[in-house]
């Protein structure tokens, strides 16, 4: 049974720091990419950030870029996402996900592409 749970979030004022994980057991994580998507309120899902396998590529949004900053740890199977001059516009439930066989980049984008997802948490960003 695979399970991907996240911690980390939480309350932070504007221009402060938080660092995400998402812990992996029942798949074998070296071999999925990873992604971290967020969700605000009466929005749809949007893609953040997400690495290869090998941790050689990541990918972030515009709108994240320079600020956040996805990593792994094969051996621990965990993905972390280190979050850096927090905006409000940044509050939502943040989700990590799995996905095995990626069929191009343009992929990763997509929430519909992944395998498997976390059940999210909780970030509130104040001004």
């Amino acid at each position: 049974q695979v399970q991907l749970v996240e911690s980390g979030g939480g309350l932070v004022q504007a221009g402060g720091s938080l660092r995400l994980s998402c812990a992996a057991s029942g798949l074998t994580f070296s071999s999925y990419t990873m992604g971290w998507f967020r969700q605000a309120p009466g929005k749809e899902r949007e893609f953040v950030a997400a690495i290869s396998w090998t941790a050689g590529n990541t990918y972030y949004a515009d709108s994240v870029k320079g600020r956040f900053t996805i990593s792994r740890d094969n051996a621990k199977k965990t993905v972390f996402l280190q979050m850096n001059s927090l905006k409000p516009e940044d509050t939502a439930v943040y989700y990590c996900a799995a996905i095995k066989n990626l069929r191009g980049i343009p992929y990763l984008y997509q929430p519909d592409t992944y395998d498997y997802w976390g059940q999210g948490t909780q970030v509130t960003v104040s001004s």
